[in-house]
C-alpha cells in the first residue's frame, strides 16, 4: 500500500491538490486525507483550502456541493457512481405545491440532497447546525427534505414551528432497530449509546447523546465513560479508535454499512488526481440557484 500512498502524495504536490474525506470511507482512505470530518465541516474546509484541486472522498452530493461553493476549482470524485439514494428523495413538484399552500414556507433542504433539490430551497442544513438554523428562520411553517428521521428530531426542539416532513431517508440508520440496540445494551450494559438524529424516534430514546457524526466523536472523546455502542455508519469507528484508544466501540450487533462510502478505494483516489476524468461538472445556472441556499447556511451557522 506504501507505494499508492507515495504516488497520491507526489501527484498532489504536482498537482495542488486537497483530499478531504468523510468519516463513512474506507479507513486506509481516511488515513492519506488532509482533512476528515461530516459534510458541515468538509463544505466549510472546501471554502477554505488554497488548493486548485479537490479530490472529495465521498459521495456525489458532497463534490456537488464542494463545486458550488468553488466554481473555480477542480473537483475530483474518486467514484463517480458513489451516491446517496436519499439525496435523490423529495420531489419539486411537492414543494412548489406547498410554497402555494403556505404563503411563509421556508424549504429547510438537508444537505444530503442533489443540487436540483438545493436549487429550490431557501436553506440548507446539516445534521451539526439544523437545530440553530431553524431556529433563526422567521418563518412559522417549515418543509424539512429529504429526511424526515432528522426533521422529527429537529421539530421536536422547535416546538413553537409548523413542520412538514418529507418521506426520505438513510437506509444505514433505519436500519438500526430498538430490538437490537437493547439487545446491545444488554450485552454490553455500561456501554452509553451514541445515535445519529438520522435514526428512527425509537433508538434517539434510547440513546445516552444524539448528535451528528462529529458530534458523537466530540463525545466519546470528552466522556469520562470507557464503553460505547454505535447507532451510525461504522467507518466513524477509524476516528474514534485514533482519538481513543483507551476505549472501546461496539456496533448494534449489525452492518451498519454505506455501500457507496465504501466504493472509494486508495485505488481510486490516485486513478482520479492521474487522469482528471472524475470531475464534478455543474451548469452556472444551477450552481448559482444552488449556492444561495449553502450560502445562507454557512452565514446562520456561524
Amino acid at each position: 500500500m506504501s507505494h499508492i500512498t507515495d504516488e497520491i502524495q507526489k501527484l498532489k504536490r504536482e498537482k495542488n491538490a486537497v483530499i478531504l474525506a468523510h468519516y463513512y470511507v474506507n479507513d486506509d482512505v481516511q488515513a492519506l486525507a488532509d482533512y476528515i470530518g461530516d459534510s458541515f465541516y468538509l463544505s466549510k474546509i472546501a471554502t477554505q483550502v488554497s488548493e486548485d484541486t479537490i479530490v472529495f472522498c465521498g459521495v456525489s452530493f458532497m463534490g456537488e456541493s464542494a463545486k458550488i461553493l468553488n466554481p473555480t476549482k477542480t473537483v475530483l470524485m474518486p467514484d463517480e457512481s458513489a451516491d446517496c439514494p436519499m439525496a435523490h428523495m423529495a420531489d419539486i413538484d411537492e414543494i412548489e405545491a406547498l410554497r402555494k399552500q403556505y404563503d411563509d414556507l421556508a424549504v429547510v433542504c438537508y444537505i444530503n440532497s442533489t443540487s436540483e433539490l438545493k436549487a429550490h430551497a431557501d436553506v440548507c442544513v446539516t445534521s451539526s447546525n439544523a437545530e440553530k438554523i431553524v431556529k433563526a428562520l422567521p418563518n412559522k411553517n417549515i418543509y424539512f427534505i429529504p429526511d424526515e428521521h432528522l426533521g422529527q428530531y429537529i421539530a421536536d426542539k422547535c416546538p413553537d414551528k409548523n413542520f412538514i416532513f418529507g418521506t426520505g431517508f438513510c437506509h444505514v440508520h433505519t436500519s438500526i432497530t430498538a430490538e437490537n440496540l437493547k439487545r446491545a445494551k444488554q450485552a454490553k450494559p455500561d456501554a452509553l449509546v451514541l445515535a445519529h438524529p438520522e435514526c428512527t424516534l425509537e433508538i434517539l430514546e434510547l440513546a445516552d447523546y444524539v448528535g451528528s457524526t462529529s458530534g458523537i466523536i466530540d463525545f466519546a472523546t470528552a466522556s469520562d465513560a470507557k464503553e460505547f455502542i454505535i447507532c451510525t455508519e461504522l467507518g466513524v469507528l477509524y476516528e474514534l479508535k485514533t482519538k481513543n484508544p483507551d476505549k472501546r466501540f461496539y456496533s448494534v450487533g449489525i452492518r451498519q454499512y454505506c455501500p457507496n462510502m465504501k466504493r472509494i478505494t486508495v485505488e481510486k483516489v490516485r486513478d482520479a488526481l492521474l487522469n482528471n476524468e472524475t470531475q464534478v461538472e455543474i451548469s452556472e445556472e444551477r450552481r448559482l440557484a444552488a449556492l444561495a441556499p449553502l450560502e445562507r447556511m454557512l452565514e446562520l451557522a456561524k
